[in-house]
């Protein structure tokens, strides 16, 4: 005969399963702990509340410290790995950069030696030039007495370089005609004096006139000799054609 479902063993024995599932269902939850209860007593008169009470579970933390201690040793290996591929990258840039070094060291010394070679070429061109060419031997400077026929040479050299028509004898004539030779003569009594304008010089030059012929590279003294000569010589070439062509007063 089928027991009443309402009987008390029948009661104690479904609500005692039911503790079980629960202890288990938690057991899951919390994964990897261990499990440890004691049975229930099989005395029928044990109520629903004393088989809750005298069930014991016990929970391992084994488990737990083992996944942490996994979890540590991944990442303290990854971190190796990590340093590793670091430093094989180090690595390989210091090569690389002494590799560069050691190129730009020699590019500098070959450009270096190109540099020293060229100008020692230079130098050697230069040389080989100076040797090749013609001693020129100096010219000593002319120099020319400190009397009337030094001053006529003197002054016939420039008019010789500036293009002014002239020789020694047309000079010397008229210099002894006009001053007898002597630089320092001044005309005190003709028409130019009485203007203010006396002739001076070896070819009694007025002033006007010396200012406006004076040869470049002479004396702007009127009464400097070679000054003079050119000054008048330059004149007379204007007017006259030549101070050859001159044969009295002019």
């Amino acid at each position: 005969m089928p027991k009443n479902s309402n009987t008390p063993g029948h009661s104690r024995l479904t609500k005692l399963t039911k503790q079980h599932k629960i202890a288990l269902a938690g057991v899951a939850t919390l994964g990897a702990a261990a499990l440890a209860f004691s049975a229930v007593p099989g005395d029928a008169g044990t109520t629903t509340s004393d088989a809750a009470a005298s069930t014991k579970i016990a929970y391992s933390t084994e488990p737990i410290k083992g996944v942490k201690a996994s979890v540590t040793d991944q990442l303290a290996g990854a971190g190796v790995k990590t340093e590793a591929i670091q430093a094989k990258a180090d690595a390989k840039a210091k090569a690389a950069k002494a590799k560069a070094d050691a190129a730009a060291k020699k590019k500098a010394a070959a450009e270096a030696a190109a540099k020293k070679k060229a100008e020692a070429a230079r130098k050697a061109k230069a040389a080989s030039r100076s040797a090749e060419r013609p001693k020129i031997q100096p010219v000593a400077a002319t120099t020319y007495a400190n009397n009337l026929n030094g001053w006529i040479n003197h002054a016939l050299a420039i008019m010789k370089q500036k293009g002014i028509p002239g020789s020694y004898n047309g000079l010397y004539k008229n210099i002894m005609r006009e001053s007898s030779g002597n630089p320092s003569a001044i005309n005190g009594w003709d028409v130019n004096a009485v203007n203010g304008t006396p002739s001076i010089g070896l070819l009694q030059v007025i002033q006007p006139t010396f200012n406006a012929y004076h040869v470049s590279g002479t004396s702007t003294n009127i009464y400097d000799p070679v000054a003079n000569i050119t000054a008048a010589a330059n004149y007379a070439a204007d007017r006259y054609g030549s101070i050859d062509n001159v044969n009295s007063a002019y």
